[in-house]
């Protein structure tokens, strides 16, 4: 009968059950302003390649993608928000600078301390762009952000 039952459990389920419940500890750590850096593990990335033949609105369309989809939810929400405002009126030279901004750093956390001031912004991603980030992360307007915007505005008219 208990064979049964852990059967039937998902993955993780089954693996916490099988460990006593204890909970595994996780390699990974992202580096706060504080932090010594001792245990922080970076995990390679591919470099990052500009795509000077791709299409303005195949860029646009790629880069809202890759605003949703990150590796942590405070950016998801942040870099979506901001690609719903922005990425329309942006001109091609700043949608290559936002590509890098976005695409070339490793550690997410890196481009949200940058974002939010927590950390200085190295100066080979001190551009306009950032700067457009960093303003709309204030957010002066005191706007509640607290998901992504629903998928529908995908097809409004650009403002």
């Amino acid at each position: 009968m208990a064979a049964v039952a852990l059967r039937s459990l998902p993955g993780r389920a089954l693996r916490w059950r099988l460990s006593g419940g204890v909970s595994p500890q996780r390699g990974y750590r992202g580096t706060s302003p504080g932090d010594s850096g001792k245990d922080t593990l970076e995990i390679p990335l591919p470099p990052w390649q500009e795509r000077p033949h791709e299409p303005l609105e195949t860029k646009r369309a790629r880069l809202l993608y890759e605003s949703r989809k990150r590796g942590m939810l405070e950016n998801c929400i942040l870099l979506s928000l901001f690609a719903k405002e922005n990425l329309n009126r942006m001109s091609e030279q700043q949608l290559n600078r936002y590509d890098r901004l976005i695409n070339e750093p490793s550690n997410d956390w890196d481009i949200y301390y940058w974002a939010t001031e927590a950390k200085p912004t190295p100066a080979e991603f001190e551009t306009d762009v950032m700067a457009m980030l960093r303003d709309f992360a204030r957010n002066e307007k005191r706007e509640q952000r607290l998901r992504q915007p629903d998928l529908e505005y995908l097809f409004e008219p650009p403002r």
